[in-house]
């Protein structure tokens, strides 16, 4: 069984109705129904005659599309694809031939890691872990900006706790040229971040007429500006591209502002702060959240409002060890999820074959989130996957094992990008996972709760032991 498209509340309904040319930017607090005004105004720019046309809709990740479209039936007018889908059609569309892209990356910028560090044994800088070259790089061609501009630093990092030295910096581009000679050695001209830049320089030499005549962007917060560009650059003058994001939940690459983008938005943002999603109990602790001094930087976060509707406290679950927390949350989930739909969400993939048997040989279903999701119901069952993976989508019921110490967040993180950046980024990646929630929320650990979430002495939750 399908999803029936959500009824707008609010204000909600008068977004699909913005204006139908230039640029729009609509932000939202978590729960705000963000997905559903992009899918309404989807629908409108695709149907709506004299000025409706072929129009995309456009998001990160692949499960999210598989969701998107099972909202309603798509008009023949409006296509749903993630962002690289998009660029790599348009890529071969252009070039006419075949887009291979060079995956993973890790492995060839470790290989130029080394010939670094046999060249430059003394230098602190090319002793910082693989994670950390890797992340500098996506932000860089991410954010197209040249060598002289990376070098002499005219475009400020936001993301980086202490900023490189120059001579740092030199090292850094020298880093991104070789791996780029390194690729294009291999035979492959793209990667999965230079996609945007490649097609938005098409784009801007195109002269040809525009596939689509509107562009809808959903999690707009998680692409890079180039990508964003790219879409700007793939409308006709009379036609429109509308930008839906939040940066409190913005997981992927570095934090930035949507003026960094390149938009035009003469008449100013939309800003939705209702929370139509969770309970007052959740948003509460959501609120709190984003008030932790690691959530400060100059990203526009719209401060939520609190819902009307009522819930328990979020339940911190103490368990004797962490070979139990799998066990308590299979069995929690399994006991709740033959009436609603509960999710066990976890910062990485790392012990999803471990639960999988724990959850087997029941009479609930389960299903893992994962980008080849088959479909999506609304019927009652248990799901299970990575924080990132639930990005966009919501439960009656989430379940969040490991939130230890020692686990949120996570060492590689705190190794790559020291302890104050580590928190900012994986603290809006459990701001994602705690939002997901409508009405029940159960945090386990066993040792000290991480520092990310409020002390869990506090009022905001109740806690209880197996």
């Amino acid at each position: 069984m399908g999803l029936s498209l959500p009824e707008p509340k609010g204000h909600q309904r008068d977004v699909a109705f913005l204006n139908e040319r230039g640029h729009c930017v609509v932000l939202g607090t978590a729960g705000s129904g963000k997905t559903t005004m992009a899918v309404h105004r989807a629908h409108y720019l695709a149907t709506a005659p004299g000025i409706g046309g072929r129009t995309l809709l456009v998001t990160f990740n692949k499960a999210l599309v598989t969701y998107l479209k099972g909202m309603g039936a798509p008009p023949p007018s409006l296509q749903i694809e993630t962002y690289h889908a998009f660029a790599r059609g348009y890529l071969a569309h252009r070039t006419k031939a075949a887009v291979r892209i060079y995956k993973p990356k890790e492995k060839l910028v470790e290989r130029v890691l080394e010939e670094v560090r046999d060249r430059l044994p003394g230098r602190a800088l090319v002793r910082r872990p693989l994670e950390f070259f890797v992340d500098e790089l996506h932000w860089l061609v991410g954010h197209g900006v040249d060598r002289r501009t990376y070098v002499e630093g005219r475009t400020r990092r936001v993301g980086r706790g202490k900023p490189l030295q120059q001579s740092d910096r030199e090292v850094v581009f020298a880093i991104y040229q070789r791996y780029e000679q390194l690729r294009a050695e291999a035979g492959y001209e793209y990667d999965f971040d230079n996609m945007a830049s490649s097609a938005l320089a098409l784009f801007q030499s195109d002269e040809t007429e525009r596939q689509y005549r509107h562009v809808v962007v959903d999690e707009g917060q998680d692409f890079t500006p180039e990508m964003i560009r790219s879409l700007a650059a793939a409308i006709p003058e009379d036609g429109s591209l509308t930008f839906f994001g939040d940066y409190a939940q913005q997981i992927y690459g570095s934090r930035m502002s949507w003026r960094s983008l390149g938009l035009h938005v003469p008449r100013g943002i939309v800003e939705f702060a209702h929370n139509y999603r969770n309970s007052r109990q959740i948003a509460r602790l959501a609120q709190v959240m984003s008030e932790m001094p690691y959530f400060k930087d100059e990203v526009d976060l719209v401060q939520p409002t609190r819902p009307a509707a009522d819930g328990p406290k979020p339940t911190i679950l103490v368990s004797p060890g962490k070979e139990r927390q799998l066990a308590e949350a299979a069995r929690t989930a399994l006991a709740l999820g033959a009436d609603r739909q509960v999710a066990i969400l976890m910062r990485t993939r790392e012990h999803e074959s471990e639960l999988k048997p724990l959850l087997a040989g029941g009479r609930v279903p389960v299903e893992r989130l994962h980008r080849d999701l088959p479909r999506w119901t609304d019927q009652p069952g248990v799901f299970y996957g990575t924080y990132s993976a639930a990005k966009g989508f919501e439960f009656d019921s989430v379940i969040l094992p490991f939130c230890d110490a020692d686990e949120l967040p996570k060492p590689g993180e705190v190794e790559a990008h020291g302890p104050d950046e580590a928190k900012a980024r994986e603290g809006r990646q459990l701001y994602v996972a705690v939002t997901r929630a409508r009405t029940e929320l159960v945090i386990l650990h066993s040792g000290k709760l991480t520092d990310l979430l409020p002390d869990e002495m506090s009022d905001l939750y109740v806690r209880v032991s197996p």
